[in-house]
């Protein structure tokens, strides 16, 4: 298979959309295009993020081949997230669905309180 089918039910193109769809990959990539990041330095750079959850995540994109993981041999053991081409081929897309979402903030959240406002009222 060369290339997938979103449409198809059955196609695994699905759970690709559902890693990069992510918020904390989206958050994680962006943390990481300037350059590899200890655990506790990508934590803070993404912030609200859970140790476990941004575990999950990175074990995730480690084993979709967005990222590595590398441990560095001294005391104590210190750990360093990069991204991969692959992930790193992610960025410009991800920027703009970012920048869109930042740009456009306001206004969905002006209708999420007008549809909020008109529901109530029924």
């Amino acid at each position: 298979m060369d290339r997938g089918d979103a449409f198809d039910p059955e196609c695994p193109t699905r759970v690709v959309l559902d890693r990069i769809g992510d918020k904390w990959t989206v958050l994680v990539i962006g943390a990481l295009e300037g350059g590899p990041l200890r655990f506790t330095r990508l934590r803070a750079r993404i912030g609200g993020v859970a140790p476990k959850v941004l575990t999950q995540t990175l074990r995730a994109m480690e084993r979709d081949g967005l990222l590595t993981r590398t441990v560095h041999a001294q005391v104590p053991p210190r750990v360093d997230y990069e991204l991969t081409d692959l992930g790193r081929s992610l960025t410009a897309p991800l920027a703009t669905l970012t920048d869109w979402a930042e740009t456009h903030l306001t206004q969905i959240l002006g209708s999420r309180e007008s549809y909020d406002a008109a529901t109530d009222a029924r």
